[in-house]
């Protein structure tokens, strides 16, 4: 049976924007994986080595726990900022090019 639908049932059945969107979903399963590590990680240093992270860094009163903690926000920009570029470069660029052969 030809096909009669519009130009985005068309576009979601190309093999082209399946790729597209199983490499865009790995991507942020990684992405998110990595942050869930990086926290859950962070989380588990305050749970469990305490001592560890309310140690003086130089004799200061700033403990080791407050860079490792703007470590995990840093991160979250980071990967953020990385997908973004990504999708800005690749995914982005894809999909508008595979929509335009799909157009009714």
């Amino acid at each position: 049976m030809a096909s009669t639908g519009t130009g985005l049932e068309t576009l979601a059945d190309d093999p082209r924007y399946q790729r597209l969107v199983r490499r865009r979903g790995r991507l942020s399963w990684l992405l998110t994986g990595l942050m869930l590590v990086t926290y859950l990680g962070f989380i588990l240093l305050v749970a469990f080595a305490k001592p560890l992270l309310a140690q003086p860094i130089a004799g200061g009163a700033t403990t080791l726990g407050i860079p490792l903690g703007l470590g995990v926000i840093a991160v979250a920009i980071l990967l953020t900022g990385f997908y973004v570029r990504r999708a800005n470069a690749e995914f982005d660029h894809d999909v508008a090019a595979l929509a335009g052969e799909h157009r009714p």
